[in-house]
């Protein structure tokens, strides 16, 4: 069931409030799962019920995507902004330095909470911000023109669509290494969130100038990569390995950018072992 919190962020424009849809199950400590630009809290359902057997699992719709509230007029959509709000929303919930996993724009916002102390580890599937100036414009080429499909699709239209293997890989076949499997209905609701994003083209603005350039230490920190990623190319993965020497650095083979679908159980094992290898809150003995 989805709920929403409100709750005071930090802006360049002083306190404001957002609010956030999330969904959250299971029980013990909390584990925090972020989306991709332009996609929302659904597509973490392939692995949730695997991950809530272990952990207090919170998916959550980024802010202007999905069911959440576009942020509040003229706060921007940057990293400065949105991983600390992403803070506020843990601290609103009653959660303190979760595990944090996140994919592509949430993969990047997952790494960024761990270096500013907001996670107890992190991992990171496909990430944004480890590509070169053609890489960045490519994925971002292939994302407007996502958007430009889904925006010009009437509803009918796009049902009739999913209802063939054919037309579902037209719709996510650059995001899925098997877009044919996706189910139709599934296939339908992301494209309406993507249509549908009060978020995308501020988040897209403010990604054009994004590199992650800075370490993470102190806490696990696992990059995964999609073996058949063709929206973020997976040699990112060795850059993001340099920049993040102490990370573990992963193969996911069968699996595209968003590879919750493709291969639940392999990523659901990498967050599992990625979360069980950090030091217990208040455990100092190490």
């Amino acid at each position: 069931m989805t709920a929403t919190v409100s709750f005071t962020i930090d802006s360049p424009l002083g306190p404001r409030t957002a609010t956030v849809a999330y969904e959250r199950k299971g029980a013990g400590e909390p584990l925090l799962l972020l989306h991709g630009i332009g996609h929302h809290l659904q597509a973490w359902h392939p692995v949730t019920d695997i991950l809530a057997g272990q952990y207090d699992v919170i998916a959550v719709d980024l802010p202007g995507f999905g069911a959440s509230a576009p942020l509040p007029e003229g706060v921007p959509y940057d990293l400065a902004t949105v991983a600390p709000a992403l803070g506020a929303l843990c601290a609103a919930l009653g959660v303190d330095r979760p595990h944090v996993a996140g994919n592509s724009l949430g993969g990047l916002l997952a790494l960024e909470m761990g270096r500013t102390g907001l996670a107890r580890s992190v991992t990171a599937l496909s990430p944004a911000g480890f590509w070169t100036q053609g890489e960045r414009r490519y994925a971002f080429a292939a994302l407007r023109a996502m958007r430009a499909g889904a925006r010009a699709l009437p509803r009918p239209a796009l049902e009739r669509l999913s209802r063939s293997a054919a037309g579902r890989a037209a719709l996510t076949s650059t995001i899925y290494a098997a877009p044919g499997r996706r189910a139709p209905e599934a296939v339908v609701a992301e494209t309406v969130a993507l249509r549908d994003a009060t978020g995308f083209e501020q988040t897209l603005a403010a990604g054009g100038s994004v590199r992650f350039t800075e370490d993470v230490p102190g806490l696990p920190v696992t990059i995964a990569w999609g073996v058949h990623d063709r929206l973020l190319l997976r040699r990112q993965g060795v850059r993001a390995k340099r920049t993040v020497p102490g990370a573990r650095l992963v193969r996911l083979p069968g699996c595209g950018h968003v590879p919750m679908h493709d291969d639940p159980a392999l990523v659901s094992r990498v967050v599992l072992d990625t979360a069980r290898s950090a030091t217990p809150p208040g455990d100092l003995s190490s």
